[in-house]
């Protein structure tokens, strides 16, 4: 069983502490920002490890926000731990004076180390008489975790289905009489180095880490809606180094990937082409950016600053049809490469073929178009859903993984390490089955 099995548990048991205290803050390292919300939990917390989807809703408020720009993370990964640790308490110090109260723990997404899908199942025969929590434990725990690589860790783990006999979309299996039971899984496996450089960078802050999450899931569980989540929807989230993608189903996560590529590679080929500065290049992508150019756009002239003391040079100016000339080529590469990995999950044998684009880079104008060429017409531009004193400056896109994790963590999916250890199995590569999580939760 690998390292980051038991460490799960002990987070678990730590977001735990931090709903008795009140306050928790939530954690999102990107590439371009880091974001820190800090939330305080009123009534109704959930209360034991495994809390799942099922389980009432908790009420919480966001009593602190703040946000810094990210300069030691690249792709989504700790690329200088000193930079990355400084945005970090810069962030949480941000947010600790405006919420007035001291945060020990959080709960933190990021969008790198290469994450994997394995869809996984299991299956036992049932002994005569009705379902029980036993026959769930069983074929939770027939499951075996593949050989996921050298340097891998599992992030996440969450049964997903259960089907008995030929029914096969079974939410709780339980008194249900059949000879068959059935279960899928979703895990989601990272590289090691990823998660132990940000743990690093975190415990170095004086925090302690209650949970830990991929940017994907977080930005799907806010930017999709409850149908979409139910039918089937795949979520873009495109961050400033990486495009994260994710695809729901019965309101599991069942598929995640990321394209190394995202809005920071949009500003790098403004900055080249131009030939200005990375932060002149970011903001001209912010106010003139687009991917559809009209015969207006000629006629717009764009002034380039720039203070290198060739004159001629630090006063040119481009029309807008040239920028968008360096920018649509730039994001077509990245839908036709997620169009490549949806096509690869098999995200058009579902029922419900919905994308929804999130994330800051998403923001550019007329991109929602442009993903509805290359990866099909259901194409919506998604924010994230609304949370109990959000800042207005949080309310966008570009918060869509940060709000999720804000839900995820008042109320998380089930994982495997929630699950009880089985006594009459001693291999290590086991799943532990749902003696307590179903007993409490369902």
């Amino acid at each position: 069983m690998s390292r980051l099995f038991h460490a799960q548990r002990a987070m678990r048991r730590k977001r735990q502490a931090a709903l008795q205290r009140g306050v928790v803050a939530i954690l999102d390292v990107g590439t371009f920002k880091t974001a820190c919300l800090v939330l305080r939990f009123e009534e109704n917390t959930p209360q034991g490890e495994g809390v799942g989807h099922m389980a009432g809703q908790s009420n919480f408020r966001v009593i602190g926000a703040s946000t810094t720009r990210s300069r030691g993370i690249r792709q989504g990964e700790v690329d200088a731990m000193p930079e990355t640790e400084r945005a970090i308490r810069t962030a949480i110090q941000g947010a600790q004076k405006m919420a007035n109260v001291r945060v020990d723990h959080v709960i933190a997404c990021f969008s790198g180390g290469r994450p994997t899908s394995w869809p996984l199942s299991g299956e036992v025969m049932l002994d005569a008489g009705p379902c029980t929590v036993h026959d769930v434990g069983r074929v939770l725990s027939s499951i075996e975790t593949p050989d996921i690589g050298p340097g891998r860790e599992v992030l996440h783990a969450q049964p997903v289905n259960f089907g008995i006999d030929h029914r096969t979309t079974l939410r709780d299996p339980r008194g249900q009489t059949g000879e068959m039971l059935r279960t899928d899984m979703h895990l989601l496996s990272v590289d090691a180095h990823a998660i132990e450089n940000l743990l690093t960078c975190i415990h170095r802050c004086d925090l302690e880490l209650a949970g830990l999450a991929s940017a994907p899931y977080a930005a799907a569980t806010s930017a999709l809606v409850e149908d979409e989540k139910e039918l089937g929807a795949a979520c873009i989230d495109m961050g400033g180094g990486t495009t994260g993608i994710s695809i729901f189903m019965r309101k599991h996560m069942v598929f995640a990937d990321t394209v190394p590529f995202g809005g920071a590679h949009v500003t790098s080929d403004i900055s080249q082409g131009l030939r200005i500065p990375a932060d002149a290049a970011e903001k001209i992508k912010t106010r003139y950016g687009g991917v559809h150019a009209t015969g207006m756009d000629d006629r717009e002239l764009i002034a380039l600053e720039a203070d290198t003391g060739d004159w001629h040079h630090d006063r040119r100016s481009v029309t807008r049809t040239e920028l968008i000339g360096i920018i649509r080529p730039r994001m077509e590469e990245i839908l036709e490469e997620v169009r490549a990995r949806l096509d690869e999950a098999g995200f058009r044998d579902l029922p419900s073929q919905r994308i929804v684009l999130t994330g800051g880079a998403s923001q550019l104008p007329g991109l929602d178009q442009l993903a509805a060429r290359i990866l099909g017409n259901q194409v919506r531009l998604g924010r994230p859903l609304r949370v109990h004193g959000l800042p207005e400056a949080a309310k966008g896109p570009a918060f869509a993984a940060c709000v999720g994790l804000c839900m995820q963590g008042a109320e998380p999916q089930d994982e495997f390490w929630d699950f009880e250890p089985v006594p009459e199995r001693a291999s290590g590569r086991s799943l532990r089955r749902a003696v307590r999580w179903f007993r409490d939760n369902w």
